[in-house]
């Protein structure tokens, strides 16, 4: 035995530098994940979807039709001052609610039927009686993510009163000599006419946790597959031998099963892909049955989580399998580190650097955010997400096959065995 005291390691170098190293990149990775993603949405904001809609039916005035939501809707889409922050999308009241009951519009700004009559009755208002101010709505969609739906009505509202104040300019310009006849009230009113209405343009259920039950349902399904791979990883490799397995002060261990990592590889992706049942069951059992979460197409959604967190763990799996210990940062980085910010939930897209945007088109937990949102917000719409979320975890899988079988039978080709230093043959002593 050494009489060294353990303690004494802590005088080695390599030791610090080594952790030192390790944890300050992880502590800087995760920052600039989550701070930078989110540090600024509305100067990254790049073509947001927004809808707008001219259901103006106009009037007749002077002996002219006159429709003033076709001039709005004109200057708002030529308008410049949005700065390409908002993607304005022209279209009737049908493909606008169907948009936004896909999640494709993150709100939209509605010229109603009745508006130029509304509007131009004002230059004839009365001394007496309050006059009436037309109105236009602004749309929300909670549904598509809180920060997303928020910097749309943000958009919509200014633009509307933008809208207003051009209008009320040429109402006023209009109404000329006879202007000085109106009460005070109702030339303010004809210097700004229109009413601002915000309306949910995609109502959600009030167990729906304001449109990120989705986002957090998912993040459960990536947890779930990322952490059993660690835990899985592990009892396989106790199983097989290959380490000891401390259960509190007790150390166990097993007699060697020579395995190759390819081998090693396989028995914990079948171990996985079989309790994914397990547990994705467990899930909803948890979210919808225990805590009331609103949710739809139960037994889609039970397929959907049990194959989500089956492809997640054995991408994890492979991860582990490659980069064998560091494979747990490597793996923590990609599923949380770069998934959570770039996962279209509590920042859109639109809002993030483009970095991030780059990193949104593969990172998992955005497609299967994607698809769960179709699931619990959408009636299942395969082109609300739920295809996407699909084909990309069927991608994953078999990028992750190929990658992790493929390097781990080059290991084994190698001959980059997994034995144990222990369980080598001991030179002996020949007898004098």
């Amino acid at each position: 035995m050494s009489g060294v005291h353990p303690f004494r390691v802590l005088r080695a170098k390599p030791l610090w530098i080594a952790n030192g190293v390790i944890t300050g990149v992880l502590a800087l990775l995760f920052t600039v994940f989550y701070v930078g993603a989110n540090i600024d949405p509305v100067d990254h904001m790049k073509n947001l979807p927004v809808g707008l809609v001219n259901a103006d039916k106009g009037a007749a005035v002077g002996g002219e039709q006159v429709n003033l939501g076709a001039r709005i809707t004109e200057s708002i889409k030529k308008s410049t001052a949005s700065g390409g922050k908002v993607d304005w999308k022209v279209m009737d009241e049908k493909e606008m609610k169907e948009e936004l009951g896909e999640g494709k519009l993150y709100g939209a700004l509605v010229v109603p039927a009745e508006f130029t009559s509304a509007t131009t009755a004002l230059t004839g208002t009365a001394t007496t009686g309050a006059p009436t101010r037309p109105a236009l709505t602004v749309l929300t969609n909670q549904s598509a993510g809180s920060v997303g739906s928020g910097l749309a009505r943000t958009a919509t509202t200014q633009a509307a009163e933008s809208a207003s104040l051009q209008v009320g300019k040429e109402l006023t310009a209009q109404s000329g000599p006879g202007q000085a006849e109106l009460p005070i009230a109702a030339r303010l009113l004809l210097a700004d006419p229109a009413a601002i209405t915000v309306k949910d343009g995609h109502p959600l259920d009030a167990h729906s946790g304001l449109g990120l039950t989705a986002f957090y349902y998912a993040l459960v399904l990536v947890v779930c597959g990322m952490l059993s791979a660690n835990v899985i990883s592990g009892q396989v490799d106790h199983a097989l031998g290959y380490t000891h397995n401390d259960m509190g002060p007790l150390r166990l261990h097993r007699p060697l099963i020579r395995a190759t990592r390819v081998q090693a590889l396989a028995i914990s992706s079948t171990l996985m892909a079989g309790l994914s049942l397990l547990m994705g069951s467990l899930v909803m059992l948890g979210a919808v049955g225990l805590m009331g979460m609103h949710a739809a197409h139960l037994p889609l959604l039970w397929l959907f989580s049990v194959c989500a967190i089956a492809v997640t763990g054995i991408g994890a799996l492979t991860l582990l399998a490659v980069f064998g210990t560091p494979g747990m940062l490597v793996v923590t980085l990609v599923f949380i580190g770069m998934a959570v910010p770039t996962a279209n939930a509590t920042t859109p897209i639109q809002a993030l650097p483009g970095f991030y945007r780059f990193l949104a088109e593969f990172e998992p937990l955005r497609q299967i955010t994607g698809g769960i949102r179709s699931i619990l917000y959408y009636d299942a719409q395969a082109d609300a997400g739920l295809t996407r979320g699909w084909v990309m975890m069927a991608v994953g899988l078999v990028a992750a096959a190929l990658f992790g079988f493929g390097v781990t039978s080059w290991y084994d080709r190698k001959g980059l065995h997994r034995i144990p230093a222990e369980t080598k043959p001991e030179k002996v002593a020949a007898p004098a």
